[in-house]
């Protein structure tokens, strides 16, 4: 069983990478981003409160955040392991989740700021069916339309400039420290972000020491 959390600034790529590594090994991809998105489109009693912090720029409370991550975490669907994307934000969530969880590895991904500032800006989301774009990586073949279902694409609430701003200082006030945290367990290892999707995905498993597609081994 590989169990792994994976660190990053909003808009760095670590859900994308989560998400290869978890269709590559029989992962389950568990982001706390999107469970919180999920719970605003199916308009659950905690969806009004996390959609107004989360509009606001601001990190959603611990509480809350450990409520919803212990009850996903509970379902055990993990049969193989999990990637865990979104969490820990800061020191009191990692010393929840240490005393909680056992974890083979930390993986951060590191972004130059400006280069997140960017990339979050060019992100698009289908209204319809909720596949996400990037018009600098991922662009539609339709301007503004889903590939998949034609929907209308459009930015999230929360991707604007000055938002963004606020959640690349909180993640450096507030995230980064918990680094420390893990690395006393000899747990993390950095991977720089600024590459190629393949490129990083493949550092990441040579790090990890797990298999190679054939074309890159």
């Amino acid at each position: 069983m590989h169990k792994y959390v994976i660190i990053g600034v909003q808009g760095c790529g670590k859900g994308t990478q989560a998400n290869l590594l978890a269709e590559r090994f029989n992962l389950t991809h568990i982001s706390v981003g999107d469970i919180f998105r999920s719970n605003i489109q199916r308009h659950t009693k905690l969806a009004a409160r996390i959609k107004r912090i989360m509009d606001a720029g601001h990190l959603v409370p611990d509480e809350i955040v450990d409520e919803v991550v212990r009850k996903r975490m509970d379902e055990h669907d993990w049969n193989y392991g999990f990637v865990l994307d979104g969490f820990p934000r800061n020191r009191a969530q990692t010393e929840f989740f240490l005393e909680s969880y056992d974890i083979d590895a930390v993986i951060r991904i590191l972004v130059p700021d400006e280069v997140v500032i960017q990339r979050v800006l060019a992100r698009r989301l289908c209204g319809s069916c909720g596949i996400d774009y990037n018009l600098m990586h991922h662009r539609p073949a339709q301007p503004d339309r889903c590939d998949v279902c034609g929907g209308e694409l459009v930015s999230r609430a929360d991707d604007v400039e000055e938002t963004i701003c606020k959640r690349i200082a909180d993640y450096h006030t507030h995230t980064e420290p918990v680094i420390d945290l893990f690395r006393r367990k000899e747990l993390v290892f950095d991977v720089d972000g600024d590459r190629p999707i393949p490129d990083v995905q493949n550092e990441i498993r040579r790090r990890l020491a797990l298999p190679l597609d054939a074309a890159e081994a």
